[in-house]
C-alpha cells in the first residue's frame, strides 16, 4: 500500500528552506589574507626532495585550505564564510606593502609564511591581528612580540625544552654540543644552553662545524674528528639548513644517540603520528596536496581551524574584536589535548612531537614533569619569564 507524506510535513519543510536561505545569502565573511614568499629558496626541487626534517614540504596555502574545507559545514551551519586570498612578496617591502592593500580591500586577519624581520613589518604596517605559521624565533614572542600577533609554530625554545625534557627522562645527560656557523645557529644554540639549564643537563663540550668545498676545511665537517676526545651521553647538534645533521647518526665516535636537527628531532607534527585522530588528519592532507603533511603545513591548517573559530564567533566591533575572538578559541589539533594561545606571549600551546622521521618516537610535555596550572606551559617562556611589554 502507498504511503502518503503527513499532510504537516509541506510547511515545514519549506519553512525550513525558508529558513535556510536567508542565513546562506546573509553569510558574514571573514577575509583572510596569506603573505608568502613569492619565489620561496626553501620550497627549491633539491631541498624538497632531500625531506630535511623540520623543513617546509610545500606552500602552507594547502594546510589552510584543508582546514577551511573541513570546517565547511560549520560554517554554513553558523551562517558564516572564511574567504582566504594569497599574496606573494618578494622582499620586506612588498609584504609590507602586502599587508596595507589587504587591510584596505577589506581583510580582518593577516596570515605570514615570511622571515622574522617580515613578520613584524606587516604587523606594524597594519592593525590587523596576524597569524605567524612559520618562524621559530623566540624574539617574535619576546622582546619583540605585538599584541595582536599570534604564533602557530612552535618556538625554537619549546622545541629545545621538548628535546631536553626527553633527554632527562631517558637519563642522558652529558651532552657534546656541535653548533654551525650561521648567525642563526648561534642564536639557536643560545635557546638550546637555555633549556639545558632549565631541565639540569651538562654540556661536556660545545665545538663549531662547517661545511665547506674547500679541500683545506673538510676537517670541520668531520663527525669522528668532531665527536672524538669526550665521553657523553648524547650528541646535540644545531643546524639551521639541515645538511650537516642529517649525515651525523651513525658517524660518531662513540656509539651515542643524535638529538637536534639530526637524529631525534622536536616537531609540531608528523605524519607518522598514530594516536588521537591524527592518521585520519594526515590522510586528508595527502590526498589533498599529494604529499606527506609536515610540521609546517600542521601548523597552517590549525590556523585555518582558529579562522573558521572567530568566523563562527562572529564578533562586532573593530579589528581589535577579531584579535580577542581568536585569542579566547579553544582547537582541537588532534593531538589529545585542548590547544589554547598564551596570554603573555601570543603562543599556541601544543605538546610536541619526537621522530627520527620513521615515526614518532616519544611525546613532550614527558611523563612525569609537572607544572602548576598548565603543563603545557613547561615548553617554551612561561608566564613569569615572558618579556613581552605588549602582553595581552
Amino acid at each position: 500500500m502507498r504511503m502518503r507524506a503527513p499532510a504537516c510535513w509541506f510547511p515545514v519543510a519549506l519553512l525550513a528552506v525558508a529558513l535556510m536561505a536567508p542565513v546562506a545569502a546573509g553569510a558574514a565573511v571573514l577575509k583572510a589574507t596569506l603573505i608568502a614568499p613569492g619565489d620561496d629558496p626553501r620550497l627549491e626541487r633539491s631541498r624538497l626532495e632531500r625531506s630535511y626534517l623540520g623543513h617546509p614540504g610545500g606552500p602552507l596555502s594547502e594546510g589552510l585550505e584543508v582546514a577551511l574545507e573541513e570546517t565547511k559545514f560549520e560554517l554554513e551551519a553558523a551562517g558564516a564564510e572564511v574567504a582566504l586570498a594569497t599574496a606573494p612578496a618578494a622582499s620586506i617591502e612588498a609584504a609590507r606593502a602586502a599587508a596595507v592593500a589587504a587591510e584596505k580591500n577589506g581583510a580582518a586577519v593577516l596570515l605570514t609564511d615570511l622571515p622574522a624581520e617580515w613578520t613584524l613589518a606587516v604587523a606594524d604596517a597594519v592593525k590587523l591581528p596576524v597569524l605567524n605559521l612559520s618562524d621559530a624565533s623566540d624574539r617574535l614572542r619576546q622582546q619583540d612580540c605585538r599584541a595582536r600577533m599570534f604564533h602557530l609554530a612552535p618556538s625554537e625554545r619549546m622545541r629545545s625544552d621538548a628535546l631536553a625534557q626527553t633527554l632527562v627522562s631517558r637519563k642522558w645527560s652529558k651532552l657534546l654540543l656541535l653548533v654551525g656557523g650561521s648567525p642563526q645557529d648561534a642564536l639557536r644554540a643560545a635557546t638550546v644552553q637555555a633549556s639545558i639549564k632549565r631541565y639540569g643537563l651538562q654540556v661536556v663540550a660545545s665545538k663549531p662545524f662547517k661545511l665547506s668545498a674547500d679541500p683545506r676545511e673538510r676537517d670541520l665537517a668531520n663527525p669522528l674528528l668532531l665527536t672524538a676526545g669526550n665521553n657523553y651521553d648524547a650528541v646535540w647538534v644545531v643546524d639551521s639548513d639541515g645538511e650537516f645533521a642529517r649525515t651525523l647518526p651513525y658517524r660518531t665516535v662513540l656509539p651515542r644517540p643524535v638529538v637536534g636537527d639530526g637524529g631525534l628531532v622536536a616537531l609540531a607534527w608528523h605524519a607518522q603520528f598514530e594516536r588521537y585522530g591524527a592518521p585520519q588528519v594526515s590522510r586528508r592532507f595527502a590526498k589533498a596536496a599529494k604529499r606527506p603533511m609536515t610540521a609546517q603545513d600542521w601548523a597552517a591548517w590549525m590556523a585555518g581551524k582558529a579562522l573558521a573559530a572567530a568566523a563562527i564567533a562572529a564578533p562586532k566591533g573593530p579589528n581589535a574584536a577579531w584579535a580577542q575572538a581568536i585569542a579566547r578559541s579553544a582547537l582541537d589539533g588532534s593531538k589529545g589535548t585542548g590547544l589554547s594561545f598564551r596570554a603573555w606571549d601570543g603562543q599556541l600551546r601544543q605538546p610536541m612531537l619526537l621522530t627520527d622521521g620513521q615515526g614518532v618516537i616519544a611525546q613532550a610535555p614527558a611523563e612525569g614533569v609537572l607544572h602548576p596550572r598548565n603543563v603545557l606551559d613547561t615548553l617554551g617562556a612561561d608566564a613569569p619569564e615572558k618579556l613581552c611589554p605588549n602582553a595581552r
